[in-house]
């Protein structure tokens, strides 16, 4: 798995977890819905961090709390 894909399985599975919708956390995060689909669907390859930390914000979780996951830190380094 790569970064992209497991960024977009986190936010999915943080959506999940609280029961909302796509629509839902880009209201929470003051994003346009626009921003986080294209990270979900793969227009976006490299989002921002400042995306990621407004997802988190809308979230009410930390950064670190967004990127502790076995997922991440089963990650391969992508830089070879």
């Amino acid at each position: 798995m790569d970064t992209v894909n497991a960024v977009k399985n986190r936010i999915l599975a943080l959506c999940d977890a609280r029961g909302i919708s796509i629509n839902r956390l880009a209201f929470l995060c003051a994003l346009p819905p626009s921003s986080i689909k294209n990270i979900l669907y793969g227009k976006s390859r490299n989002p921002k961090l400042i995306t990621i930390k407004m997802i988190c914000d809308g979230l009410g979780i930390t950064l670190g709390e967004f990127f502790s996951t076995a997922e991440f830190d089963a990650l391969e380094q992508e830089i070879k």
